[in-house]
């Protein structure tokens, strides 16, 4: 479906708006491009989850470039950046951080764990345990951390950039349903093609491109954008349209866990930030139809039929977006 500017009633004010998160998103998404060659859908859709003050979730086999996609997002901007590295040891005061005894004051001291950063990157988040996952809830849902009968806020923007190996894959635990509800999006990155495999060993042959990524953008920088995000119109038309697909999964008798009131707030923040990286202050059906795969599967669970029949989540998804009326007014 073509663009359509029926859906659009601002003004120049928020074009500017547009314009400006454009400019500063364009200078990130070369950056990363840099390091990650040959997927730009998906740098785009990284993008759309920071803009959106999501939390993205890279699933894929090992070797593919997860951890350096999320590595690239990270070094793009001026921002803190912690790495957990997910291990079945792992501890949960091991990234909120924990109380400590000082001699000297004769008083315990709150030494902050690696969450407390603007950009947290969980590499191969599956490997710990459920327990050790469930110490994220609290920080991508409300932005704090408590401990110890206190409450500590942590800087926006918060982001967590999570990488998992396919769950059939030794050593790996199945992501709480709860913890899965609170990504934004999943995304798998894939194969490159023989073209971008051909590149990589010429930029990753003698040394890491990361080593040469430097910062482009700064927290203001980021802050500033994710507020003009917030400006892009979603139309009454658009908003009933997120709420009807979300709906749809809650019925659909290929699923037996449909999405929640989470995923349509998601899916509706996505496709504003979605809607301005298309240089647009509007959102069309297009922005959620295709977000609607990598904002909405991982949340669902597949019935027993459904699963005998080898029909994932993303094929489910995908037959409601095409049966479902497309909006045509405000």
């Amino acid at each position: 479906m073509s663009l359509d500017t029926r859906f659009n009633v601002h003004g120049d004010g928020a074009r500017d708006d547009v314009d400006a998160v454009l400019g500063t998103a364009e200078r990130i998404r070369s950056a990363i491009e840099t390091v990650i060659e040959g997927k730009s859908e998906i740098v785009r859709i990284a993008l759309t989850v920071l803009l959106a003050e999501g939390h993205l979730l890279i699933e894929d086999i090992p070797g593919v470039g997860k951890t350096m996609l999320a590595k690239a997002l990270g070094r793009s901007l001026d921002c803190t950046v912690h790495r957990i590295q997910f291990t079945p040891d792992l501890l949960p005061s091991d990234i909120t951080g924990v109380s400590a005894y000082h001699q000297q004051r004769r008083e315990f001291e709150f030494q902050p764990g690696p969450v407390f950063a603007n950009i947290v990157v969980g590499d191969e988040i599956n490997r710990a345990s459920p327990k050790t996952q469930s110490a994220l809830l609290e920080c991508m849902e409300e932005g704090q951390v408590s401990v110890d009968g206190t409450t500590r806020p942590l800087e926006r923007p918060f982001m967590v950039v999570a990488t998992q190996n396919p769950v059939d894959m030794e050593g790996t635990y199945p992501l709480p349903e709860a913890q899965r509800d609170r990504f934004m999006a999943r995304i798998a990155i894939g194969y490159p093609s023989a073209q971008a495999e051909l590149d990589m060993i010429d930029t990753h042959g003698s040394a890491s491109p990361l080593e040469r990524l430097r910062p482009v953008a700064g927290t203001p920088d980021l802050r500033a954008m994710i507020d003009r995000v917030r400006t892009v119109h979603v139309s009454p038309a658009i908003r009933r349209y997120a709420v009807d697909l979300v709906a749809a999964t809650r019925t659909s008798s290929a699923l037996r866990l449909g999405a929640s009131p989470r995923a349509t707030l998601h899916l509706v923040r996505a496709a504003r930030a979605y809607a301005a990286l298309g240089d647009r202050n509007y959102v069309v059906p297009d922005d959620v139809q295709d977000l609607a795969v990598p904002v909405l599967a991982h949340r669902l669970l597949p019935s027993p039929e459904a699963q005998l029949q080898r029909r994932l989540p993303e094929q489910v998804v995908s037959d409601l977006v095409a049966r479902l009326p497309v909006p045509d007014r405000r």
